[in-house]
Order: C-alpha cells, then structure tokens, then sequence
C-alpha cells in the first residue's frame, strides 16, 4: 500500500464555527466522482499507486491532546513504514498526529532526525501560541509542530496567507523562526516563483503537504468553519498544486471542510480534487522514475 487515506471526524480545535467533524463523510460521498487520469501529468494514479481508504480514525471530541494520541496510535497501524499517510478532517489540529506520524516513518527510512520540510496551502499561519489560554488547537498546530521538532521552519513555506489579522503579532512567529510566507495578494502578483524554487532547494527530500480549504475564497468553498474572503480561485489552487511536479511527498492532510455551510457539495467535491492532486503528484514523481529506468534497462 503507497498510500493510506484515513478521516479524523474531529473539531474541537476549532475558534469559530464547529462542524467539520463530518468532513470525511462528505468527502467521501463527493470523491465518488472523481476520476483516475490526470491530463495535466499524463498518469493513471491508480494504475502506479495502491491506494486504500483505511476508514476513520476513532476521536477523542472533547480534548484536542486525547484525540492527538488517538488519532496517532491508529496512524501507526496503517499499512507498514513506507506507506503514506493522507488524513482528511476535520479541523487544523488533526494535522499534528499526521505529521509525527510521518516524522516518525521518514526518520525510521532514514535513520536519522531532522524536522520535515512542509508546503502549507492557508489563509492562516496556524503558528500563535494560546486561543483562550489554550495551547492545542487548529490555530496552534505548527507551532506546536515546530516545538515538537517535527517541521523544520527553515523548510517551511505557507502560502496565500491574508488579513485581517488579529495583531500583527500573529506573524511574529513565523518570522522569527524563518518560515517563508507567501501572501495571496503576492502570489497573484507572480509570486508562484517562490515556491517552484522552494521545491527546487528540497533536492528530493520529502516534504509534508497540508492543505487548508480555507486557503480557497469562500465563493468557490463555503463550507468551512473560518472563511477568509479574497482568496484563491478553485482554478488558482489546482494550479499551485500541479505547480509542484517532481516534489517528493512524505505525507499530506486536507482539512477544514465544513459541509452543513454548503450545502451543494461544492466544498467537499473540491476537497477530493485536492487529495487527487496530491496523489498525482505522487504518481507522476514515481511514474517518471520508472519510465527513466525502463530508458535505462533498454
């Protein structure tokens, strides 16, 4: 198994509306039409990778650390070491338990330490340190990550943040620990060449995708719980993700989707696309590792 797909049916992480928890459902109920040829990469995804929806994760509703180990100790039962993890949520926080689960299976290939690189699609950094006194929560989560050792901020890179903000102290964080930022409005002003060279620094290593819906502006995918007006378009962000052709992906998380806010199914149908092109890139990479040795064997 390439790849294990597994929801977390979990929002108590979160600082306005509530109702993400039935986002697997959705998205999987949405995902039945998608399909398995990418034009854009020329690859069956299905015909390189094996992929399995391993079903939910059990949840712990009303504490986000329970759940964190709840939601790990099912990860670590998924497939074997050189399977990735894809978890689909739920709110921001069930990101953490799929990152050190990641960590945990890169650094058990590698046999060495190291935080991993993350590409993070946001309208928010997700990098304060307390909401209401509270350390664990979906605005929290890379910070946490961060401090934990598992994501190098070095090695980070978030993009389509945008305002209002609370403080400008909310970017305070990031910056002071060298997370590169790339606001929406300056990605809409050409600024995807920052993160083609961004994948062009990672060399090959493994970086961890996570994709907030959020990222996308709310007339495209309403159903989520913090909606952040003048975002990217559901175009825009395909795009940025076929952008990353030839990225070596240790893991990846979807998260955010919010179906009672939309009830066309717009927003979980757009969700399953995401996780489609994360798994062509997937397949694209490995695909043209296999055509090159097939050039090779001739």
């Amino acid at each position: 198994m390439d790849w294990a797909i597994y929801g977390v049916p979990f929002d108590g992480g979160v600082t306005y509306r509530p109702g993400a928890r039935f986002g697997p459902r959705a998205i999987r109920m949405e995902s039945q039409y998608v399909k398995r040829y990418s034009i854009e990469h020329d690859v069956d995804v299905c015909d390189v990778l094996s992929i399995a929806d391993t079903g939910d994760s059990p949840v712990a509703p009303y504490n986000c650390q329970a759940n964190i180990k709840a939601q790990l100790d099912f990860a670590r039962t998924l497939g074997t070491k050189r399977t990735r993890l894809l978890a689909v949520g739920g709110d921001h926080t069930i990101a953490y338990a799929n990152i050190r689960a990641t960590w945990e299976r890169r650094n058990k290939l590698r046999g060495r330490g190291g935080g991993l690189p993350l590409i993070h699609f946001d309208s928010h950094l997700d990098t304060v340190d307390k909401v209401w006194g509270e350390k664990w929560g979906h605005a929290s989560v890379f910070r946490r990550a961060i401090e934990d050792g598992l994501v190098n901020p070095k090695r980070m890179i978030s993009i389509g943040l945008k305002g209002p903000l609370n403080s400008k102290d909310d970017l305070a964080f990031a910056k002071r620990k060298g997370v590169e930022v790339i606001t929406y409005e300056e990605c809409r002003a050409g600024g995807g060449w920052q993160l083609a060279a961004f994948v062009d620094a990672l060399e090959g290593d493994a970086a961890y995708i996570t994709f907030d819906i959020d990222c996308i502006d709310p007339a495209f995918a309403p159903g989520t719980g913090t909606p952040s007006v003048g975002g990217f378009t559901s175009a825009e962000a395909l795009a940025l993700l076929r952008s990353l052709a030839g990225v070596n992906i240790a893991g990846a998380d979807v998260v955010e989707v919010l179906p009672d806010r939309d009830p066309t199914g717009t927003t979980a149908l757009l969700a399953a696309h995401v996780m489609f092109e994360i798994l062509a890139l997937d397949a694209h990479r490995r695909g043209k590792k296999t055509r090159q040795g097939d050039k090779r064997t001739r």
